[in-house]
């Protein structure tokens, strides 16, 4: 079922998306390398719970972690792990959902690690542009396909690069995950109209390679790439609203200005 936020609901959800905003603003200072997973897990949960939310990952499915921290080849959905130390030039990915009194958003961004190759800054930079291609189409009266459409011409079309199909955006409050489905792939003036007060998830996953992903039989979640090229991927949660799309999990209010 699609929920639609009054504008209470969705200033309650951009107080909530502060919190991971804060985090990942935190994570820069902290991700280089040497330092292991399992210290980024630590400082998002505290910062979560210091600030009031609670890391709503933690018991979804069994799901044991505040964050998932994915590397280079992972795609998403990576343990934090203890004994995995980051080196120079690895990307790291590290996605959450935080809830805030009733109030949920989720947030994935892309760090890199020291100094990384030519070919995986322009992963990062696609990645995030195909991000905001997306909230670009957000617009009340637009469809989710105009939203996929334009971001699959620009990563795969436009720069040749792997769009992942099986990992999608979503709706999201009350719940973590809820309608509609957001393909980040799809046809321009097809499917569902988008609403005033509707509430989304725009968090692209592009590879290096081939689009296709594999989850590890081990532990049952860890996302990796098929062919082991290297992922990107940055996520916000958008309100549409008649005022066009807000970003609820803004780091940057200069940047996203347009978008506040």
């Amino acid at each position: 079922m699609i929920t639609l936020k009054s504008a209470r609901e969705i200033e309650a959800m951009k107080a909530s998306g502060a919190i991971i905003a804060g985090m990942h603003i935190g994570l820069r200072d902290i991700i280089k390398p040497g330092i292991s997973t399992w210290e980024i897990e630590e400082f998002g949960r505290k910062y979560i719970e210091d600030h009031g939310g609670r890391a709503a990952q933690i018991g979804f499915e069994g799901f044991e972690y505040a964050t998932t921290v994915s590397v280079n080849n992972e795609v998403a959905h990576a343990f934090p792990r203890k004994g995995l130390f980051l080196k120079d030039g690895d990307l790291v990915k590290v996605d959450t959902v935080v809830d805030l009194d009733g109030a949920y958003s989720d947030s994935a961004w892309t760090y890199a690690v020291g100094e990384i190759s030519a070919e995986h800054q322009r992963l990062m930079d696609v990645a995030f542009k195909a991000l905001y291609l997306g909230i670009d189409q957000a617009q009340v009266g637009n469809r989710l396909g105009d939203i996929g459409a334009v971001i699959n011409a620009y990563v795969e079309d436009e720069n040749g690069f792997g769009n992942v199909r099986e990992y999608i955006g979503h709706g999201i409050g009350p719940t973590m995950h809820e309608d509609p489905a957001v393909p980040h792939y799809g046809v321009a003036g097809r499917g569902l109209r988008l609403k005033p007060g509707m509430t989304i998830t725009i968090e692209p996953m592009v590879n290096v390679g081939d689009w296709r992903t594999e989850t590890s039989e081990e532990d049952g979640w860890t996302v990796t790439t098929k062919d082991g090229s290297w992922s990107a991927q940055f996520e916000h949660t958008i309100a549409i609203t008649n005022d066009g799309p807000k970003i609820l999990t803004s780091q940057d209010p200069i940047f996203d200005a347009k978008y506040l």
